[in-house]
């Protein structure tokens, strides 16, 4: 990239080059430090922390990114260049900065605790040694403090969530089963005292600037997790917006009850109403895949000012005055027969794309029969009376959609799925005011957000405030 002429238009182009670095330490579980070295109009050298990675306590962001503009110019003495790092350099950095003679070294955040330019001690100010780096501090400051504070917060809330006690009457998956999920780098957060929890922890994403201008809110169904968005997650970040993505209790990271009895329409429904309470989610765009749309359709009328539109895949609303299709009957006849059905290999029937890590990865929540009781208690909890649990809630939805929702909607369809495919998200969209003809994935199948990127640019467009 050609960098702007020297001021601060340039420190921040430097600084926000600094700043992909960081994210890229983030998504590696270090703490989110980068630097890059300028020389000229160029960048010669760039780094991120990864002491943790390499097993080497010398691998911070700016001994990295010296040691490749070193390579790049070919002289371990850099006259005439500028570092740009995210945080204040420790002392040790602090060092090597100097010793390679850099001109100039410019850093965003303060670091109160190892600083050494100014924080605890300033090495750049001692007037004793025999070459002297210009300091500047503070650009992109809020940016820069902001990622890191991040970091520590989901670090300080996950070795909380490890002392959050076990109920006893359920099963909480190994974290070693979600060790290098691909494609999947974010941290895990927790809550576990929402008052319909009773105790249970429940596992969510949270992802993206609190104020961003769109909160994105990612429901999946039965039997994935949160890991179904993986692909469409990017894309919405990458547009400025928060992604928000539980797992429903009973799968993904979040706990297991061992009974089938303990699952229930309007209790899931409940714990989803406290999370968007207790996050204070506003602005949101809802997307919603299977469960996720029978449970979630269910939730704007109950603050219809916390949701601005509706990204709706391959779902309906079990409403209990109609019959369910053959092709559900056939999935829950499937599911009574075969309680113990791979979820990857499943996922794989319609996905052929999908790797044997990913397969794995759909696997990881449920290493026994144990684990499962979601996977059997889901199929028979769709509604199919009028009096069936839900159904009563379903119908209030069907009636404030139709009438009263004011938001915008996009509905995309897996040509493929056998269950809930065209006719019955046609039927659908009949029901949800101004929702317009859906756009049809013509290869895709039940499972939409496998094949979500195109569908998210989409919506990032459609939805843009």
């Amino acid at each position: 990239m050609k960098l702007p002429p020297a001021g601060p238009a340039r420190d921040e182009a430097c600084m926000r080059e600094a700043l992909a670095q960081a994210r890229l330490a983030q998504a590696a579980g270090e703490v989110p430090v980068g630097a890059v070295v300028v020389h000229g109009d160029a960048i010669v050298g760039r780094g991120h922390n990864a002491p943790v990675t390499l097993h080497d306590p010398t691998a911070h962001a700016e001994i990295r990114a010296l040691r490749e503009a070193a390579q790049a110019l070919g002289n371990y003495r850099l006259d005439g260049c500028e570092l740009f790092v995210t945080l204040e350099p420790c002392a040790m950095c602090s060092g090597a900065l100097l010793h390679a003679r850099l001109a100039r070294v410019v850093f965003g955040a303060r670091d109160p605790k190892t600083g050494a330019a100014g924080s605890v001690l300033d090495l750049f100010a001692e007037q004793r040694l025999n070459h002297h780096t210009e300091s500047v501090a503070g650009v992109l400051a809020g940016e820069c403090g902001a990622l890191l504070s991040e970091f520590f917060r989901a670090r300080r809330q996950e070795a909380r969530s490890t002392a959050q006690p076990l109920r006893e009457d359920a099963l909480r998956t190994p974290e070693e089963r979600f060790a290098a999920l691909p494609d999947y780098p974010w941290p895990p957060h927790y809550v576990n005292d929402l008052p319909a929890l009773d105790g249970l922890r429940l596992h969510y994403l949270d992802e993206g600037p609190r104020d961003a201008p769109l909160t994105w809110l990612c429901l999946h169904g039965n039997p994935s997790w949160s890991y179904l968005y993986r692909r469409m997650i990017p894309v919405f970040l990458g547009s400025g917006g928060r992604v928000v993505a539980p797992d429903l209790v009973g799968f993904g990271r979040s706990d297991k009850p061992k009974r089938d009895a303990a699952h229930g329409f309007e209790w899931h429904r409940q714990v989803l109403l406290e999370l968007v309470e207790r996050l204070d989610l506003t602005q949101v765009v809802l997307v919603v895949q299977d469960w996720g749309g029978l449970l979630g359709l269910t939730l704007p009328m109950e603050a219809p000012e916390r949701y601005r539109g509706l990204l709706v895949m391959n779902t309906l609303l079990a409403t209990g005055d109609a019959p369910l299709s053959p092709g559900f009957l056939a999935w829950r006849e499937m599911c009574a027969k075969n309680p113990g059905f791979g979820v990857g290999r499943l996922l794989a029937r319609g996905n052929p794309q999908l790797t044997p890590a990913e397969c794995a990865a759909y696997d990881a929540p449920f290493p026994d029969a144990g684990h499962r009781a979601a996977l059997r208690a889901f199929p028979p909890m769709v509604p199919e009376r009028p009096d069936a649990e839900g159904a009563a809630i379903s119908r209030q939805a069907r009636d404030f959609l139709a009438h009263d929702w004011n938001g915008q909607t996009l509905m995309a369809v897996g040509a493929q799925d056998p269950v809930l495919g065209l006719p019955v998200m046609q039927a659908l969209r009949t029901q949800i005011r101004g929702c317009p003809e859906p756009m049809v994935l013509p290869q895709a199948g039940h499972f939409v957000p496998e094949q979500g990127e195109e569908v998210a640019r989409r919506a990032v467009g459609y939805f843009r405030p």
